[in-house]
């Protein structure tokens, strides 16, 4: 019986641009935008900068699609199962249950950090949070409210969630689960 070989890490020509934006992520999580750079993320994938610079013309165009990958993983890919949910689960209860459930999102956090000193991430930012109030305004839109209920109440929910996600004081999992079920009976209040 042959032993299977070792894994061995992608070589540079092997890594696709989602490996460096995935690697720009986490990056940008446990280190901030200052990190952001060549050099070091290269180093930290064993591999020279030269594959960074095979897939992005530069550091700005890097960033640019850094913000899209952040766009695509923490938006468009959750609005895109909440619509998979089954017709009898309420997408806004879901989208709750997923925002207030867990943990703080420090990728969240990284972001709006960044979008606090520079001018493209601060327009993604406020794309982004265009986008998620859109749809929670159209979700409570399907259900009944007027127009300005469901904008009201999908920006409320959305200030929640952002001074949950930049508190720095944790909640224990019973007050938290308190809360969510408060947030989940504002949601589904009469309009």
């Amino acid at each position: 019986m042959r032993t299977p070989p070792a894994k061995r890490r992608p070589r540079a020509d092997q890594l696709s641009a989602i490996d460096w934006l995935d690697q720009g992520l986490k990056t940008l999580t446990k280190s901030g935008f200052t990190a952001l750079k060549a050099e070091p993320m290269a180093k930290a994938m064993g591999v020279s900068r030269g594959s960074f610079y095979w897939h992005f013309e530069d550091v700005a165009a890097f960033h640019t699609a850094l913000l899209r990958r952040w766009r695509e993983t923490m938006t468009e890919q959750i609005i895109s199962s909440l619509e998979r949910l089954p017709g009898n689960e309420s997408p806004i209860n879901e989208l709750l249950r997923r925002a207030f459930g867990g943990n703080r999102l420090p990728l969240e956090i990284a972001v709006r950090s960044w979008a606090t000193v520079d001018p493209v991430a601060r327009a993604a930012v406020h794309a982004i949070d265009r986008r998620r109030l859109s749809y929670m305004e159209a979700q409570f839109a399907a259900k009944g409210l007027s127009p300005g209920t469901a904008q009201a109440r999908s920006q409320i929910l959305y200030w929640a969630f952002l001074g949950f996600t930049l508190s720095d004081k944790p909640l224990s999992k019973a007050r938290q689960d308190e809360i969510l079920d408060e947030l989940i009976k504002i949601a589904n209040a009469p309009g």
